[in-house]
């Protein structure tokens, strides 16, 4: 497999979820044993303004990138065309651009703590992300939670008409900013 493949192997998919959950729950215990006591608000607030904030990087990526820009559009199309498949963004181009876009700005911002804490925010989005997208794909829905979730993605996958519902773990965006079908 190539490094930059899009289309993974098993075990390489499997790889990517326990990279970002060792990634999670390492940032998470670092902050939680070593982070400073006196900024432990400040952390907490950091850690949910990433995790608000992915939510709004995951809807732009989807609606922007993955819907309008090439390669990355080609490479959509290929899920939409194979949703089974396991077609997903190389685990070194997305560690690549937490870093790059997420945890130095923050860092160069802010300091360490909190950077780590925003990035640790981000980086929990993203895994619920990757889990939810996973699961809308290859699991039965045991939840009300999932199973609106799985109807939203299929909307997206199925929709006849002007393409929409780019959310994968909320749809908050799309009515905000009105790609809800009709």
């Amino acid at each position: 497999m190539a490094l930059f493949s899009i289309e993974h192997s098993k075990a390489a998919y499997r790889i990517d979820f326990a990279l970002y959950c060792a990634a999670v729950a390492v940032l998470a215990t670092l902050l939680l044993v070593n982070g400073q006591r006196d900024q432990r608000l400040e952390i907490v607030a950091s850690v949910l303004i990433g995790l608000g904030g992915w939510t709004a990087i995951e809807y732009a990526m989807h609606r922007f990138m993955l819907h309008g820009l090439d390669p990355f559009r080609r490479w959509h199309a290929a899920h939409h065309e194979r949703p089974m498949a396991l077609i997903y963004t190389p685990t070194i181009l997305s560690a690549a651009l937490i870093v790059m876009l997420v945890f130095l700005p923050a860092l160069a911002l802010s300091n360490l703590w909190r950077a780590c804490a925003l990035t640790l925010g981000v980086l929990t989005g993203y895994l619920a992300y990757s889990i939810t997208h996973h699961a809308s794909h290859h699991w039965r829905a045991d939840n009300a939670w999932l199973r609106g979730r799985k109807r939203w993605h299929a909307l997206h996958h199925h929709h006849v008409g002007p393409p929409g519902c780019y959310g994968v773990t909320t749809a908050f965006w799309d009515h905000v900013f009105g790609s809800t079908p009709r």
